[in-house]
């Protein structure tokens, strides 16, 4: 089976998501995010703050370009991966690719008092989920599959998943 790359904002649940896929379909699983802060000692919120979010970008491709090249594996993806094209022509080309897709206001719930998201760091964290939607959604949909997270209970999602890649 082709390796798994999930995709999505924020909260859409790449992390929880992926880790039951692994479990169910024996394979890997790899959350960038946290393979990132376990090389730099430090966490995403930090690099953020004292680097910037150009310099996690960077960061984020060189892991996709590590991890890209291995086999049996689902990853977990930072939710703007997809903003740079050479992290999109990666993914489509070693992985199937998901998206999670889920509506700025399921997000809004699940995160609204999670400290550890950066970009949400404002008093308008509803106004930031929906403009990087926007923004990034075109992206999104290049995806081979799109599940809708937005009812589903998480075994349903993975269900869902491993019907459609082995179809």
């Amino acid at each position: 089976m082709k390796n798994i790359a999930l995709i999505g904002l924020m909260g859409s649940g790449k992390t929880t998501i992926g880790n039951l896929l692994a479990q169910k379909l024996n394979m890997d699983f790899v959350d960038i995010d946290a393979e990132i802060e376990k090389k730099e000692k430090t966490t995403i919120s930090e690099i953020f703050a004292q680097k910037g979010e150009s310099f996690f970008r960077e960061l984020e491709t060189q892991a996709l370009k590590e991890f890209s090249t291995k086999l049996n594996q689902i990853i977990s993806t930072g939710g703007g991966s997809v903003q740079n094209s050479e992290n999109l022509e990666l993914l489509r080309k070693n992985y199937t690719v998901i998206y999670l897709k889920t509506r700025p206001e399921v997000l809004f719930k699940r995160l609204k008092d999670d400290v550890s998201r950066p970009l949400l760091q404002n008093p308008d964290p509803l106004a930031t989920l929906k403009e990087l939607l926007k923004k990034r959604e075109g992206n999104y949909r290049k995806a081979d599959i799109i599940v809708c997270t937005d009812t589903k209970r998480t075994d349903e999602i993975v269900n869902e998943i491993i019907k459609n890649v082995k179809s």
